[in-house]
């Protein structure tokens, strides 16, 4: 396959959720290599080598404290390039200390920025709206971004449009289940071609579902402080072990054609996710590659591969640890999750049930995963199956299977 011509005209970062804090703390890190990263990326490209705007779609700070703003102006003042304007919308976790207004006016003192923007770049129309309160928008500040996205659409209806908003929209992208505020969405199907960044979530930006289509686009944002998923049928809940390990962006090119890449970000370890998001015609939803209807439809099986194996170590008189290896999926880079379920051997019953995720948000994925069983019957034999689960509702086409008997 010829390799894909792209010459990009503009390129920007997108993140949220940065949580820095009062003192130094490890998100002041992560922004500061964020920012970094993305100049040695530009610089690294053959032909176009700036990054022309960073964009924070809120939650840049914990509690909107005076010095955690101050923290931030730091970090922008030192590490931004005069090339790179900086936007930057706020919401629910500034609004957390002194409350809605005094949060707004340290925007405007410290960092210069309004909040609501619309703002030109390269050509491009950028809009960011933050909340009125908590995470929800009233009625004047509809109406302005209907205002703002009108302006932009007699500009050039076919044009991109970025969009940015700190929870996602319901019913969109991952982490909309339990994150989402649907206030702008009958603002927003009036405007195909716009690109809605938003995320209050804490959702990976590499899982497929981050990108969402239907009468327009919209993509998460992730965060650079912890992982929190949108399901709720996990072992550990939706806070994931060791979720600490999370420090994610994306970084967006546009081309004069109108085409749009995005490319999820890994901070931690420098590196870009498998997925290239891409959206050719913004202003045509037919055709949109990312929508539900042709993704839960066309999702191949995942499955493992042939000679693997399930382990059982650990067994006590009540209880026993399963380890087993990675499932594959031959149109995904990695598999969603594993439901691990234990039945007696003598009767079929199940006796416990769970299920994991492959910690696919990690860039360094693990090679096996394993999860510990208690409250067993003592000498009695059981059978572990072991499924693999995709992200759009298919399961393996496989399972594994083992045997063991408690002490």
């Amino acid at each position: 396959m010829a390799k894909e011509i792209f010459k990009p005209v503009i390129r920007f970062i997108a993140m949220s959720d940065v949580h820095l804090r009062d003192e130094h703390s490890r998100e002041h890190d992560r922004l500061v290599k964020a920012i970094n990263d993305a100049y040695k990326i530009a610089e690294a490209h053959p032909e176009y080598k700036n990054v022309d705007a960073l964009v924070v779609a809120g939650d840049l700070a914990t509690s909107g404290s005076e010095a955690q703003f101050q923290r931030a102006k730091e970090i922008f003042d030192n590490n931004l390039k005069d090339e790179t304007k900086l936007i930057v919308s706020i919401a629910s976790h500034e609004f957390h200390g002194a409350g809605v207004e005094p949060a707004y006016e340290k925007l405007k003192r410290i960092l210069n920025s309004d909040g609501d923007t619309h703002e030109a770049v390269n050509g491009f129309h950028f809009v960011a709206v933050s909340p009125s309160s908590g995470v929800s928008v009233n009625d004047e500040k509809i109406a302005w971004v209907r205002e703002q996205l009108t302006q932009a659409h007699k500009d050039d209806p076919r044009k991109p449009v970025f969009m940015f908003q700190h929870p996602h929209v319901s019913g969109t992208v991952y982490g909309a289940t339990n994150w989402g505020e649907d206030e702008l969405n009958i603002v927003y199907n009036d405007f195909p071609q716009i690109l809605v960044f938003s995320g209050h979530s804490h959702a990976p930006i590499n899982d497929p579902r981050s990108i969402h289509q239907q009468h327009y686009t919209c993509l998460g944002t992730g965060s650079l402080s912890y992982f929190e998923l949108d399901e709720f049928d996990k072992a550990c809940n939706t806070i994931p072990e060791n979720s600490e390990n999370c420090a994610q962006m994306l970084i967006v090119e546009a081309d004069a054609q109108n085409r749009v890449r995005v490319y999820p970000y890994d901070i931690l370890t420098g590196n870009f996710f498998q997925y290239v998001w891409k959206i050719d015609e913004p202003s045509e939803p037919d055709s949109f590659l990312y929508t539900d209807a042709k993704r839960y439809k066309e999702a191949l099986a995942p499955y493992f591969k042939d000679g693997a194996e399930a382990v059982v170590s650990d067994i006590t008189e009540n209880s026993a640890k399963i380890t087993f290896p990675q499932a594959t999926c031959d149109d995904q880079p990695f598999v969603n999750s594993y439901d691990i379920v234990i039945r007696r051997k003598d009767n079929g019953v199940i006796e416990s049930q769970k299920s994991i995720w492959s910690e696919y948000y990690f860039y360094n994925m693990p090679e096996t995963r394993s999860i510990g069983f208690d409250r067993l019957n003592s000498d009695t034999e059981y059978v572990a199956r072991v499924t693999a689960k995709g992200f759009f509702h298919n399961k393996s086409s496989n399972s594994l299977t083992i045997e063991f008997k408690t002490k």
